[in-house]
């Protein structure tokens, strides 16, 4: 592995430093695939929430490389477990394994045929200028790292350290969303975990004298999805996005001349399988430039959502607790002209602390290197962890709906049609 003429590095807020030291992470960082991250918020819909919740994917996907970095070469049973080619190869994975995300998170899936996950195993193994640079340095690189997405790495501590209960993915996401939240819920000892984390026997376990800052960490991911991810708001701007792609997968089958400007969402509605050029050209950016070319596509359903998505009109939300609650809430949205179909929308989320199985079933399952040596798993390990996995599994089911019509500018503005847009203004689209 090529060293860098020096160590490259770049300040971060959460870790201090990002060093860089090898050519071929440092050509990966700044190749077109891993630069289109700059472009993907890190959190669907928080940013709708949490106002400076604006940091990118490409950021979080530096920490986890910097995390995996650290685990390699400062815990000592790993490190000696790893040649510098099994080193080089999780790191790499650690700082590709978001690459293949489309905008707004996880919202973007309800329109895409294959998860992120696929995507960024197609783009490190097909032609992709990040498959060319791992293929130059090794041409067993591309399936080695792939082999760590995909949690199939015959050396289970690599799947480990980069997905798993315990792993380099989640530290850094819970601590950089709770920073950019500007919030204290995701916050844990990342330090004092990283110096307890051993190798045992091939897995990644953690010194009984760690426990607490992992019970730490337990509770900061519980409190994180309660109080950021599943916030009600950011879930109704995500139904939103829902909604869109839905109402976008229905026109494209019925009417796809409604969709003729917004060529950007095309690959994802006509073609079976979109490839990753089209994925490379599907950022933020692009979505919000074809949101506001459907303002003006003479659907009044995708002119009426993406008024909402560009401007911040959300939809209320309420708990409901039978049929009958959403019964009602769809008569009172059709009897105000909307269809209910598009307009009423269910969500239901749950979320346990930690749930554990048994050690042989699960290599996910966080473990705890007792003082004699044994293995225990967390639950049995910690009494606070227990009580939580007896804990009842909380719920919430939610439904979303307008509760009013729009302004009536703004009805002005979102059924005008796409013809009138164009004679009203100095510059024309190209047909």
């Amino acid at each position: 592995m090529q060293k860098t003429s020096e160590t490259k590095v770049l300040r971060d807020p959460v870790h201090g430093y990002i060093h860089v030291d090898l050519q071929v992470v440092w050509d990966c960082i700044n190749a077109r695939e891993m630069q289109r991250l700059r472009r993907i918020h890190q959190l669907g819909g928080d940013f709708q929430v949490y106002h400076t919740a604006e940091h990118s994917r490409f950021s979080h996907s530096l920490g986890v490389y910097e995390i995996v970095r650290r685990m390699v070469y400062e815990i000592d049973s790993i490190a000696e477990s790893l040649s510098d080619y099994g080193k080089a190869v999780v790191m790499l994975a650690g700082l590709l394994h978001d690459i293949g995300h489309g905008p707004f998170s996880h919202a973007f899936e309800d329109i895409s045929p294959l998860k992120h996950e696929e995507y960024t195993v197609k783009i490190i193994l097909e032609d992709s200028e990040i498959h060319r640079i791992l293929a130059n340095c090794d041409p067993e690189l591309p399936n080695d790292v792939a082999s760590i997405i995909r949690y199939e790495n015959p050396k289970e501590c690599l799947n480990q350290i980069v997905s798993g209960q315990l792993d380099a993915d989640r530290m850094d996401y819970l601590l950089r969303d709770a920073y950019f939240t500007g919030t204290s819920y995701g916050k844990f000892d990342l330090e004092r975990i990283l110096r307890t984390i051993r190798l045992k026997d091939e897995r990644i376990v953690v010194k009984q004298s760690g426990i607490h800052s992992v019970e730490d960490y337990i509770m900061a991911r519980y409190h994180m999805y309660w109080q950021v991810y599943l916030h009600p708001v950011a879930r109704s701007y995500e139904a939103l996005l829902s909604i869109m792609f839905q109402r976008m997968k229905d026109v494209a089958k019925k009417d796809p001349d409604v969709l003729r400007e917004v060529s950007m969402f095309h690959p994802f509605l006509f073609k079976k399988e979109p490839d990753i050029e089209d994925l490379y050209q599907m950022d933020e950016p692009a979505a919000f430039y074809g949101f506001s070319r459907l303002l003006y596509c003479g659907d009044e359903i995708l002119c009426d959502i993406a008024y909402r998505i560009l401007n911040r009109k959300l939809f209320a939300y309420k708990t409901i607790e039978s049929e009958k609650d959403y019964t009602a809430i769809c008569d009172k949205v059709a009897a105000m002209g909307y269809d209910p179909t598009y307009y009423v929308y269910r969500d239901a989320v749950s979320q346990r602390p930690y749930s554990p199985y048994s050690i042989q079933d699960n290599p996910h399952n966080i473990l705890v290197l007792q003082e004699d040596g044994s293995i225990k798993e967390l639950s049995e390990a910690s009494e606070i962890v227990k009580a939580l996995t007896r804990a009842d599994l909380k719920e919430e089911h939610k439904i979303y709906y307008p509760i009013e019509h729009l302004a009536n500018e703004d009805v002005r503005i979102k059924t005008k049609t796409h013809k009138d847009y164009k004679e009203s203004t100095i510059w024309q689209l190209s047909e």
